[in-house]
């Protein structure tokens, strides 16, 4: 399992399980985006995003974290969080910024709620439309880039990820075709 930054081939794989997760896709750039991918099989098994902010001053906002549902609960997401976080650092960044609706995941990696009123105006404004769309329950949380910690048990659960074999996530069947298996016939159908 690694993580690495998103190419333009990917972008319609991250377009399509942004929607099926409702995800956050505001202002959509595909190389804005860090995929998670399986070494094995070299499949995409999750993603985040950070979105910089141009003004006075420049913010970074880490946003668009998805996983997908057979990998979630193996570090995944962490170690997208951990990637984002170290390029914004890599990009002279001190602070990373977020909108969620989900501040107990983020707060175990460093990640602590600020006050509404102290956010710069593009965050001011994008908390507005996030709320709107998503929920009155999101809030902001912030992390100086070098107190980014991550947990030794996420880690360790990333270095032995493997899909839950129970999940499938698109499980195809005949109807999904319009094939209705009880009347079916099929061109080499011996009828035996």
């Amino acid at each position: 399992m690694y993580v690495r930054d998103a190419k333009n081939r990917d972008e319609a794989w991250l377009l399509d399980r942004i929607d099926a997760l409702g995800v956050d896709a505001e202002a959509f750039r595909s190389r804005d985006y860090v995929l998670a991918v399986d070494e094995e099989s070299n499949e995409r098994v999750g993603f985040g995003r950070l979105r910089i902010h141009t003004g006075d001053p420049e913010v970074c906002e880490l946003t668009s974290i998805g996983v997908v549902e057979p990998w979630r609960g193996q570090g995944v997401g962490a170690h997208v969080v951990e990637r984002l976080v170290a390029e914004a650092g890599d990009q002279a960044f001190e602070t990373v910024s977020v909108l969620t609706d989900q501040p107990d995941y983020l707060t175990q990696f460093g990640f602590e709620q600020v006050d509404a009123e102290t956010l710069p105006e593009q965050l001011l404004a994008r908390l507005e439309r996030k709320r709107e769309a998503v929920d009155d329950a999101v809030v902001p949380l912030a992390i100086d880039v070098e107190a980014f910690e991550m947990p030794p048990r996420l880690r360790e659960a990333f270095k032995t990820a493997a899909a839950d074999a129970d999940t499938d996530e698109n499980p195809e069947t005949p109807e999904d075709f319009g094939i209705d298996p009880e009347t079916a016939t099929y061109k080499y159908d011996t009828g035996q």
